[in-house]
């Protein structure tokens, strides 16, 4: 695991919110950084529920009623998705050891009603979080933002959305347990 010293935040890392951060668009939140060049930073929430299922989303997908998450506040308007395990989507960027991220989406339906594909190791989100150049670089500096190195698909996957930020940081372990048990209002503790 790592922290910001030293550190360009690269793809296939997580952001961890810090415990103090009040925007809205971020409190608590685990982001899996998907792209860092010169030209910004694209991520994806991962513990941000919406109330919108798939189906809602697609018309031609109403067998599918599947969760979807907020990937972020930029482009709500457009669909992204990640899975674990092995490469099974033509295109797909991997990002971790089992971890991806996109491809084909016309692939995927059609090897899904082929039998082929178990959703449960996908994760769907509306919208992205982005950074333009060097911005994501300055939040590390400001201490907005942990980094962590070592993605855990399963915690992902597995990890009821209101306990990713705690399971990751105490995943951390050293003083990052510590801010797992940070209150989101000090004042009520």
């Amino acid at each position: 695991m790592a922290n910001n010293l030293n550190m360009k935040p690269k793809s296939g890392q997580l952001l961890i919110s810090e415990p103090f951060l009040q925007d809205e668009n971020f409190v608590r939140s685990v982001v899996l950084l998907c792209e860092n060049n010169e030209n910004g930073s694209f991520g994806l929430v991962l513990n941000k529920l919406s109330i919108l299922k798939i189906n809602d989303l697609l018309e031609d997908l109403e067998f599918l009623d599947l969760e979807v998450y907020v990937g972020g506040p930029v482009e709500q308007n457009t669909l992204h998705f990640i899975y674990k395990g092995e490469e099974a989507i033509e295109g797909s960027i991997q990002l971790g050891t089992d971890l991806w991220w996109g491809g084909n989406f016309e692939e995927l339906v059609i090897k899904y009603k082929a039998g082929k594909i178990d959703l449960n190791n996908f994760r769907f989100f509306i919208g992205y979080s982005g950074w333009s150049e060097g911005q994501l670089e300055d939040e590390l500096t400001e201490k907005t933002w942990i980094l962590c190195d070592n993605i855990d698909s399963n915690a992902i996957f597995e990890s009821p959305p209101d306990d990713l930020w705690r399971v990751i940081l105490r995943q951390m372990g050293g003083d990052f347990q510590v801010l797992a048990n940070y209150p989101i209002d000090p004042r009520l503790n």
